[in-house]
């Protein structure tokens, strides 16, 4: 028998709001689909040094808490547990597009791990005019450290992209103790010419 905890959303000590799920006894398949039927999303919990927690979270209230985040990791409470944690990975539904399954990583505080911190650009490109189109590459940038150092997102200014121009990793600035871990020559996003 599974263990059921009332879903809701709690303000906690700092103000941001709790999101809470049910524990996982079974992590079968039939489960998973019964949860999901029930509009449940699936969620692995881990981190080094930390036991693996099976849990589960109503859909809705997960994307909604995923938006209304203002730092990397967010607070959940799974059983008796509360915990801080960042999206580390997650499974569309090849139909739908509805987010099935989620990895999150437990934010274990001064421990060095790599978190996938999101691009976010801002303007319009110059290059536009020109007839170009903007690309963005990679939505997400992979970054060693801890989540103390950790930013929130990288902010890219590309207005000043003309046609041909892009932004490369080694143009992104990083907090003193944080370290890009991808290659350094990788566009981010840049101007190409329109067919």
């Amino acid at each position: 028998m599974r263990a059921l905890l009332l879903f809701k959303e709690n303000i906690n000590i700092k103000g941001t709001e709790m999101l809470e799920g049910i524990v996982r006894e079974s992590i079968g398949k039939t489960t998973a689909k019964k949860l999901r039927r029930d509009g449940y999303l699936t969620a692995n919990l881990y981190a080094n040094g930390v036991e693996n927690i099976q849990a589960a979270f109503k859909r809705g209230e997960f994307v909604r808490a995923v938006r209304k985040k203002e730092t990397l990791a967010f607070p959940v409470k799974v059983g008796d547990k509360e915990l801080n944690v960042v999206i580390q990975e997650y499974q569309l539904h090849p139909v739908h597009g509805e987010v099935v399954h989620v990895d999150l990583r437990i934010a274990v505080p001064g421990q060095m791990t790599d978190f996938l911190v999101p691009v976010i650009t801002h303007g319009t490109p110059i290059g536009l005019k020109n007839k170009g189109v903007l690309v963005i590459s990679k939505k997400r940038l992979k970054v060693r450290g801890a989540i103390e150092d950790m930013p929130a997102k990288f902010d890219l200014d590309v207005e000043g992209l003309n046609r041909d121009d892009s932004i490369l990793v080694r143009d992104i600035e990083t907090p003193d103790k944080c370290k890009l871990m991808d290659r350094l020559d990788v566009a981010i996003c840049g101007v190409i010419k329109s067919k």
